[in-house]
């Protein structure tokens, strides 16, 4: 029988919690606090001309993207074209610059130029990396996770010494390479995953084949042209969307989620589905007789980075600057220990440069760059406008340094920052963290927060701080295992 079904938050995995609920005929309706769809993946304009993605710009394992569209009937060609970046991205270190080109033979090329004998280990990790990707992007994040005998079964049996889940990131990259440059390389994709690279599974080696050897690609448009894509698949299946909708409470009754009160106005429903923050929807949304955790829990979890942004519209163009830029020139380790272990704001911080204008100068008017730089913080801390503008100023200076260019502050001609205080606003993110829950060995599969409410039947969570975990990916396949779990409960 079919259901009216409630989805809070239209962020990647409510579009696709929508989406599949809706194509099986039930009544979705979606509701979004912001003015616009996509959550975190927002976009916005400037009156200058400039657009902006507000938060993911790495358009990584695109296969698994292609999989939500190919469950339609459709493929991400028929709504935005996406382009390979050539190189991937550049890295700035403190004595030169490293480009990761696109070819995978020009990779290895360049691992073997830096370090003999690399080229044939960078084939002995891909390999291996490849087997972590098919088992756990195709099989083992696709589990709602209430119990570990999900994962029993023949191929996770024959394979599950080579998901390497006891053994650490950083340990696991230093049996393949010792070149400390090769080693930043390959350490960088995890650091979003909430934790140091000493503290993250092996297993999400995953991550550097998802990335380098599937390639990195920019939809023209900007990342917002998912997002857009998704909510039309859903609304074709028959979903409703309602922006500038705020969920103020779940009212509960007889032990089921019966109805949302959304901006004063009640309004009923058979099934929620909560895209919304996990602790803001329990802490905020729920009587407290019908959480799943306690304060104390979310205290006690591991938090990936909140974010400085700044998004900065600049009059001219600025040369020798690629899509993709990391700027590497200091300690990775030291910062993520403060981020991670010290939680206060980094001394000798590493940031990232984005200028999708040297791929769509239509993100900003003509003979402009369109540029923001992102610095990975500590969720919780202090955050102040003078904080922000003592690393604006750092990055920029060093953002002139690389770019041989002087005086960058006088050609901006627009400028936005963004950071803690801005993803609680926004998001009602815990602490303001800006990519979810950590995914740590012990905050792996059954170990996340459960998809399920454990005293009201039809209430599902799905998003970022549940499972499978953060980035775009994973909260697509999120968003589906909460429709496949509504689907067996109602």
């Amino acid at each position: 029988m079919n259901k009216k079904i409630a989805v809070i938050g239209s962020g990647f995995s409510g579009l696709s919690a929508a989406s599949y609920l809706a194509k099986e005929g039930n009544e979705v309706h979606v509701f979004e606090k912001n003015s616009g769809v996509g959550g975190r993946a927002r976009q916005f304009r400037t009156e200058e001309g400039y657009v902006f993605d507000m938060g993911p710009s790495w358009y990584w394992m695109p296969d698994i993207i292609e999989a939500f569209f190919e469950d339609f009937g459709k493929k991400s060609s028929d709504f935005y074209e996406l382009i390979p970046l050539d190189p991937q991205f550049e890295m700035v270190f403190s004595d030169g610059v490293m480009n990761i080109p696109d070819r995978y033979e020009e990779m290895r090329v360049l691992f073997e130029s830096m370090e003999k004998g690399a080229g044939k280990k960078l084939d002995d990790f891909m390999k291996d990396a490849q087997i972590k990707y098919e088992i756990g992007m195709k099989e083992f994040v696709n589990k709602p996770c209430h119990s570990w005998l999900e994962f029993v079964s023949p191929k996770m049996a024959k394979n599950a010494l080579k998901l390497d889940l006891l053994t650490n990131f950083s340990q696991f990259v230093r049996k393949y390479f010792s070149h400390p440059k090769l080693i930043m390389l390959m350490e960088f994709p995890v650091i979003f995953l909430g934790a140091a690279p000493k503290n993250i599974p092996a297993l999400y080696s995953l991550m550097n084949y998802g990335g380098y050897k599937l390639g990195t690609w920019y939809p023209m448009g900007g990342f917002s042209k998912v997002t857009e894509a998704m909510m039309q698949i859903a609304a074709e299946q028959g979903a409703h969307f309602h922006f500038n909708s705020n969920v103020e409470k779940i009212t509960v009754e007889n032990d089921k989620a019966n109805a949302l009160v959304v901006n004063g106005e009640v309004l009923k429903f058979d099934f929620v589905i909560a895209s919304s923050d996990y602790h803001h929807t329990e802490s905020q949304l729920l009587p407290e007789q019908y959480r799943n955790y306690k304060p104390s829990y979310w205290e006690k979890k591991t938090f990936a980075p909140s974010c400085l942004i700044y998004y900065l519209g600049i009059k001219g163009k600025v040369p020798h600057l690629k899509h993709h830029t990391l700027f590497f020139e200091n300690d990775l380790e030291l910062h993520t220990h403060e981020i991670y272990e010290d939680k206060k704001w980094p001394t000798k911080p590493l940031f990232y440069a984005c200028c999708p204008s040297k791929t769509d100068q239509g993100t900003a008017p003509e003979n402009c760059e369109n540029i923001f730089l992102l610095m990975p913080v500590a969720p919780g801390i202090e955050d102040s406008e003078g904080m922000r503008e003592k690393y604006f100023n750092e990055m920029i200076a060093r953002l002139e340094k690389h770019t041989g260019t002087s005086d960058l502050i006088s050609k901006i001609e627009y400028k936005r920052s963004y950071c803690i205080n801005d993803f609680q606003q926004d998001y009602n993110a815990y602490k303001g963290n800006a990519y979810g829950l950590a995914n740590t060995l012990s905050q792996t599969a059954v170990l996340k927060p459960s998809i399920r409410n454990k005293k009201i039947k039809n209430l599902l969570y799905t998003g970022q701080l549940t499972v499978p975990g953060p980035g775009v990916p994973p909260s697509i396949i999120s968003g589906k295992i909460a429709a496949n779990e509504a689907s067996k409960i109602y």
